[in-house]
Order: C-alpha cells, then structure tokens, then sequence
C-alpha cells in the first residue's frame, strides 16, 4: 500500500475514533502512537521512541516531555501531546521551552487530529514561534503527504528537512496572505493594482469603489486557471497531432504551437522537491545557485549553470513507472528505475561524479 494509501485509511481511523477519546492518554494510545508507527518508528521500543523524556528547563529539574524519538541516544524530535478535544494555540509555549534544552531540530505538537511541526529557522536552538509545516490528519493535502513523508524513519534527514522548512514556511504564509486578500483585499493591495491601470487619485472613495471589483477579477482568473490546467489533464492523446500528420505551418502557426506546448509543461510538487533533494546533495561540490531546473513535457532536467548541454540528470515523473537518468561517458541516457524520490538519496556519488563532468 503506497504511503499516501496509508494515510487515508489512517484518517478514517481517527474519524471513527475522534468523540471516544476521553482523555489525553486515550489519544496517545489510540492515535498518536499509531500515527507514528505509521511513519516506521517502533514505539515500544524506548531506545527509539521514549516516553516521559526527561528535558530539564533551567532551574527546574525533571521536566518531561511526552516522547522523544531518538538516535545514538540522542533526540531529533520531541513530541507533546494533548487531548484530541483540545486545542493547540496555548501549548506551544511548554513544547518551546523543551527545544531549548535538547540537541532535538524539531518538535511535534499534536493533539492526534492536528500536527504541527516546528524547528529553528528564525534563531538557532530556539524553537520558531509558527510551525513550517502543519497537517489537520482529517484533511489531509496531497502536498502535504509528500513533506510528512521525509519524517517517515527511512526517509528522514535533518539537513534535507531543515533545507525545504524554509520554503515551506514561507510559502505557507504567502498563501495565507494571499487567500485573505482574495476574500478581503486591503487598501494597499488594491492600490498595488491601481497603480498600474488607474491614472486618477487613489482616495479612499476610489479605493472602496474597485475592492469588490478586483476581488472579483482575481477570483475569475484563479477559476480560469484551474479550468484551464483540468482541460489540459483531461486532454485525450487523440487531439494530439502525429509527426507524419502535421500539416505544414507558417512561422505564426509554429508560434502559436510552441506556446501552446509550453503551456502543457506542468512543474509538480514532486519534481520540485526531487530538485531540493539533488540540490541538497550537490551543495558542497559546487554553489548551490548554479544547480538549475528546466521542465518540458517529458522530463524535467537538472542543468548545470543552465545549460542544458550540461545536464546533471533527468527526472521521468509523468508516468505511473518513474525513472532518473544519469548520462554515461558518451552522454547517453542510463535509466534507473525508482520507487519514489527519496531513492534519489542513495545516488549520491552518481550524482557527483555526473557532476564533476562539467566543473
């Protein structure tokens, strides 16, 4: 059962068990200790998953937090629990005041339903006050399964983690941000719009005249857009025109053609975090600015400099079997078959000596 699968069923689960749990131990059994099963940590065994971890806060000795999974004895992550029933906005303090006293880079705060993770992005070895990531076990995002897979045990690596925390972190409130401006837009962001396309004076009777209408346009043209990327997912291989059947075009045809083909190109999740992956990997072997990606229908390749004579692999995500390929010494394709990205890990010194190729 693929991971995602996986998840699902477990989300069925806590559905069904949600308005039995009485307590906070009743969720950790029930559900929490489960969920981390799920993510491969045997926890029944405390030299992997301990309980009541001892993490003393300065003068006071003997505080415990409710699980720590470790490794060579030492935490990665600490995890406090609460009561499924209860919410999580007054909690975080006390999982912050932990982190600061462990050697852990990430902290889970969850009462069973919701699950957020934390690290220390904004200042080292103090925990950030919002989460980078945080996942409602109910409603589950497909971009989400793909993060909380990297904390699955065979998956996980701190500095592959710590790497994307960032991005993900900020994108999260970009998107926040920029759902609360379609729903509410401020003065200022309409204003941002009206410098653009209104010579008049930004009063505010201005102003509170195109809000409704910049909402409105902005909606519009997201509802366009997922129509438009339906259309191209439903698009049948039967519109596709064969090489022997192209009519001859003319410049503006071949034009109007090469936009359209460029508009097919669809940069997933899933290529992109491969991307971070190899970037990560490559990072001490040359600046990781100079690792770069171009997509197109078939595969996305990572370039060297960004040039695409000097590509390092190639990403074969668009089909149900995927495939990296590596170039051999003729610069011919080798197409290795992978289960899932995080494979690309194991790759490490063909990913390098491709590499070292062009430096």
């Amino acid at each position: 059962m693929d991971f995602i699968d996986q998840i699902k069923q477990f989300s069925k689960r806590v559905d069904s068990l949600k308005d039995s749990l009485p307590t906070e131990e009743a969720t950790k059994t029930s559900i929490i200790m489960p969920f981390f099963s799920l993510l491969g940590y045997d926890v029944f065994n405390p030299e992997e998953f301990m309980p009541e971890f001892t993490a003393d806060v300065g003068i006071k000795k003997g505080e415990k937090v409710d699980y720590a999974i470790l490794n060579n004895g030492e935490p990665t992550i600490l995890i406090e629990c609460k009561w499924i029933g209860e919410p999580l906005e007054k909690h975080d303090s006390q999982l912050f005041r932990y982190f600061g006293t462990s050697k852990a880079k990430f902290a889970i705060l969850t009462n069973g339903r919701i699950y957020k993770f934390y690290t220390d992005l904004d200042e080292s070895n103090k925990m950030d006050e919002k989460p980078f990531l945080e996942i409602d076990i109910l409603d589950v995002k497909e971009a989400q399964v793909t993060e909380l897979k990297k904390f699955h045990k065979s998956n996980f690596d701190v500095d592959t983690i710590f790497d994307v925390a960032s991005e993900l972190k900020y994108s999260n409130e970009f998107k926040i941000t920029f759902a609360n401006q379609l729903q509410n837009p401020t003065d200022d962001f309409v204003k941002f719009f009206l410098s653009n396309t209104y010579d008049g004076k930004f009063t505010q009777k201005v102003v509170d005249k195109f809000k409704p209408i910049l909402k409105k346009a902005l909606n519009n043209y997201i509802t366009e857009l997922m129509n438009d990327k339906i259309k191209t997912a439903l698009g049948s291989k039967e519109d596709v025109v064969k090489p022997s059947d192209k009519p001859e075009t003319t410049n503006s045809e071949e034009s109007e053609n090469a936009t359209e083909r460029e508009h097919k190109i669809i940069t997933t999740e899933e290529e992109l975090e491969a991307f971070f992956i190899v970037k990560n990997i490559l990072k001490d072997v040359v600046d990781m600015n100079d690792i770069t990606y171009k997509d197109n229908e078939r595969y996305m390749a990572i370039l060297y400099k960004g040039k695409t004579t000097k590509w390092i692999c190639r990403f074969y995500f668009n089909s149900s079997n995927k495939y990296i390929a590596l170039s051999d010494d003729s610069k011919k394709e080798i197409r290795v078959p992978i289960k899932d990205i995080y494979e690309i890990q194991d790759m490490k010194d063909k990913l390098i000596n491709a590499l070292t190729k062009f430096i």
